[in-house]
């Protein structure tokens, strides 16, 4: 028997039905439609807004807990703490590390990717700049090698999703066609390469950027570097942390502006500490000082991932194209509906899509029902993943 879920209004990526209601059964979506639904709901919420299930490509953690602590009790609580933020498929990503502690990681995790807990594997390093490693441990940085490229997609057939490259260094380019021809998303990050690098790793097959300008050099009006290549190829699309924290509220506009909600696909990049409050946290073998909701590596300025959750990005998208310091009502007009829309395609559609999970990412006949409610305010009220409630 199907299950219906009715609300004040369902947003997808292309429309926004007021009132709305969507059909689901045995965890996919049957129907999706406007007005009255067929027959009495088992869900209601006039004052709700029903969106696609959240989308996070980028995130190393929450809840405080970490993926590349390498253990399925830590993943599982990270999980679950982005869950309850709305996000229904997530990426787990790793930080750079040594070989066999790489392989151990991801020997543990892919069990949590074969069973449907996690959506895949980011490996966000070894193979990154030295210049520009952020928040990684430089003493593990190296350069691609196929072998141990080829040794990583053994230890966990299937499980990786996507990497991390710094196209500059010796090797890159072949380690590109390697993992695209393996059926991994190749990103371009963490790295110092000039825009002719850059470009010829998009030609070779990499087709996202790692949190476009950050952990890469500015955009310069001489020497544009990865900032413009990576913005200017419609083949890639763009990361942004848009927490206010690792971009400023103008440039993320910009940004938007420029690429559009069909290529930026928004990433919380979150740390163990989202969801938690301020303290002493650990990122792969790195100390991390959290204060004010900003990680840092301990006794530096460097940022260090973030606390944010999806649900807030999605609340700065809306908030942010419909204007600052908007109210419920202001939310709620019909004004809104691009800002909606758009806010949808950035946390779900686009995110989806990059790395190729066809299944999720849009509220739609044959996708998954993975569906978040929002009160006026734009609060995660419910949950549905896989259309069970949590």
């Amino acid at each position: 028997m199907s299950e219906i879920i009715a609300a004040g209004r369902v947003v997808t990526s292309t429309a926004v039905l007021t009132p709305g209601w969507v059909e689901y059964s045995a965890g996919r979506t049957v129907a999706i439609g406007s007005g009255e639904p067929p027959r009495t709901p088992t869900h209601e919420y006039p004052e709700g807004t029903l969106i696609p299930g959240f989308v996070d490509v980028h995130v190393h953690g929450g809840g405080g807990a970490d993926y590349p602590s390498g253990t399925v009790a830590a993943a599982r609580t990270a999980r679950e703490a982005h869950l309850a933020h709305g996000t229904t498929r997530t990426m787990a990503s790793l930080v750079t590390a040594g070989r066999a502690e790489l392989r151990a990681q991801l020997t543990a995790l892919a069990p949590l990717v074969a069973d449907g807990t996690l959506g895949g594997i980011h490996l966000e390093g070894p193979w990154i700049s030295p210049a520009r490693a952020g928040a990684h441990d430089p003493a593990q940085l190296r350069d691609p090698d196929l072998v141990e490229i080829d040794a990583l997609l053994a230890a966990a057939p299937g499980a990786v999703r996507m990497v991390t490259i710094a196209p500059e260094l010796p090797g890159a380019l072949a380690a590109i066609e390697r993992f695209r021809a393996a059926g991994v998303v190749v990103a371009i990050g963490h790295t110092d390469a000039d825009a002719a690098g850059v470009r010829a790793a998009i030609d070779a097959g990499a087709s996202v950027a790692t949190h476009l300008f950050n952990a890469m050099p500015p955009l310069h009006h001489r020497t544009p570097g990865p900032v413009l290549a990576l913005l200017a190829d419609p083949r890639v699309t763009v990361e942004l942390i848009a927490d206010g924290t690792h971009l400023d509220d103008a440039l993320v506009g910009w940004l938007m502006a420029q690429a559009g909600p069909d290529r930026v696909a928004l990433v919380t990049d979150a740390m163990g500490a989202a969801g938690c409050g301020d303290g002493e946290y650990r990122l792969g073998a790195l100390d991390v000082a959290v204060a004010g909701g900003v990680a840092r590596l301990a006794g530096t300025d460097t940022i260090a991932g973030s606390t944010v959750t999806m649900d807030a990005l999605f609340q700065r998208a809306v908030r942010g194209a419909v204007g600052a310091g908007g109210t419920g009502s202001d939310i709620a007009s019909d004004a809104a509906g691009a800002a909606l829309r758009a806010a949808v395609r950035m946390t779900a559609t686009t995110p989806a899509r990059a790395v190729g999970w066809t299944d999720v990412g849009d509220i739609a006949a044959g996708l998954r029902a993975d569906f978040v409610v929002l009160d006026p305010d734009l609060r995660v009220v419910q949950v549905f993943c896989g259309g069970n409630p949590n």
